[in-house]
């Protein structure tokens, strides 16, 4: 049964009382500025002070529609009680104590069902688990453990990543991103290694055996191919239809290991636990974070058994597969199977459907694309390129009117809203949307 949390003092529709942002809005961004790092990145200046389910209200009262879910975070939604619940009873019992070092069960428990329904070769014998866990405290530490464990189990050190992929900001991580000049500018040298390609097509693939393994990156010095099921920073991308099989292919061809990053597009988004089930395809290692725990801290990377052989020292954490938040993962895990990851491909649906009317009415917005609730639709001038000006001016008037969006790639919005929304909310928004275009005069 589909589990929405009800909070009687937030309006399920955006509500705004003040000019944004309001007067205490401003004051907080002021001191932020003086304090904190310019590398930040703020789209547009919301001060939160709380949130419920889908709504957020700022330190002024202004309530608006949250179509971002703090970037595909909060899966269950802002603050489900259930999870709160989870979260307030383990801080009770214990904090911290670093399963790097010593046991706790709650970190157990959620690796055990995480590595059950993730999508691995199912052992005979059933007592034996299809894969092990290692806990981060994020996406990118994820992914930066992720080419540790590929180089150490395979011996050897090159790496193939994807044009447009984000993987995160640490230099692991960076050195994977192919999606922005500015996340890798000023930072060399970065990780040698890597080579990227185009995302997606089977042309790619072809470039990479046919030239790359040919000439000056042979396939047996290859550790891993990293790979995104559904680009998130690059766009929402999906992939042609039999590009992650073939990668599948390639890989066991050449005794490559397949790593998946599935830090946005996993956790229930796509309607499936993680987006790579989509094609029935069996990954060697997978990378997760952001809604893994509806909002705290937690990553993981989970590997097949017999690669994740590293000894003890070789690889470890002070904070990650903290107790608590292994809590609020446990409770989140639940809730996607108890109606949320339904509810996703319900909503992706209609989400996708009424994208589609808008794309009817204004055809300087593409058709959508994506899966589940992680959606996109691109903004074209009038040649039909992409436009991320008029992207941008649309976000900040939707802010303006009580909706929170965020893009993605060149000149993409991106519709990742929490996994509780229901089809009133997806009409609001796109309404809200609607009116934006038209006193844009793009009709």
């Amino acid at each position: 049964m589909l589990s929405i949390p009800i909070n009687l003092n937030l309006p399920r529709t955006p509500r705004l009382i003040t000019s944004l942002p309001g007067p205490r809005a401003q004051a907080i961004v002021q001191r932020d500025r003086a304090v904190t790092s310019p590398s930040y990145t703020r789209d547009y200046p919301l001060v939160v002070s709380r949130g419920q389910g889908c709504m957020v209200e700022d330190v002024d009262g202004n309530i608006f529609l949250d179509m971002t879910a703090g970037i595909a975070v909060t899966a269950t939604g802002h603050a489900h009680p259930e999870v709160v619940k989870a979260i307030q009873e383990q801080s009770e019992r214990l904090l911290h104590m670093s399963g790097t070092d010593f046991y706790y069960e709650p970190m157990v428990e959620l690796a055990e069902q995480l590595v059950i329904r993730a999508p691995f070769p199912h052992p005979q014998n059933n007592a034996e688990f299809p894969a092990k866990v290692f806990f981060t405290n994020s996406g990118a530490e994820s992914n930066e453990g992720a080419i540790k464990l590929a180089r150490y189990y395979t011996k050897r050190s090159l790496i193939v990543a994807f044009l447009g992929a984000f993987h995160g900001r640490t230099y692991g991580a960076m050195s994977l991103t192919g999606s922005k000049a500015v996340q890798r500018a000023n930072f060399g040298p970065l990780v040698p290694g890597v080579t990227h390609i185009p995302y997606g097509t089977h042309a790619s693939l072809d470039y990479l055996e046919k030239q790359l393994f040919t000439t000056i990156l042979p396939a047996q010095e290859v550790a891993a191919i990293v790979v995104e099921a559904i680009q998130g920073e690059g766009g929402y991308i999906v992939p042609e239809d039999g590009f992650l099989q073939r990668i599948r292919d390639i890989c066991d061809r050449h005794g490559i290991l397949m790593v998946v990053d599935e830090v946005q597009a996993g956790m229930g988004r796509t309607g499936r636990l993680f987006a790579i089930e989509h094609w029935g395809v069996m990954p060697d290692i997978i990378t997760t974070a952001k809604g893994i725990a509806s909002g705290l801290p937690l990553g993981a990377i989970l590997a097949r058994p017999e690669l994740m052989t590293w000894p003890p020292g070789s690889h470890a954490t002070t904070f990650g597969g903290n107790p608590v938040a292994c809590a609020a993962g446990i409770a989140t895990l639940r809730l996607l199977e108890s109606g949320l990851m339904s509810n996703a491909t319900q909503m992706g649906q209609l989400l996708q459907a009424s994208l589609t009317k808008l794309h009817q009415r204004f055809p300087r917005v593409s058709p959508p694309r994506g899966k589940g609730l992680m959606v996109a639709v691109d903004l074209l001038d009038e040649q039909g390129n992409l436009d991320h000006k008029l992207r941008d001016r649309i976000i900040q008037e939707a802010f303006l009117r009580g909706l929170l969006l965020l893009g993605c790639g060149k000149a993409a919005i991106r519709f990742c809203p929490p996994l509780v929304i229901d089809s009133d909310q997806i009409q609001i928004a796109l309404e809200i949307i609607s009116e934006v275009l038209q006193d844009f005069s793009f009709i």
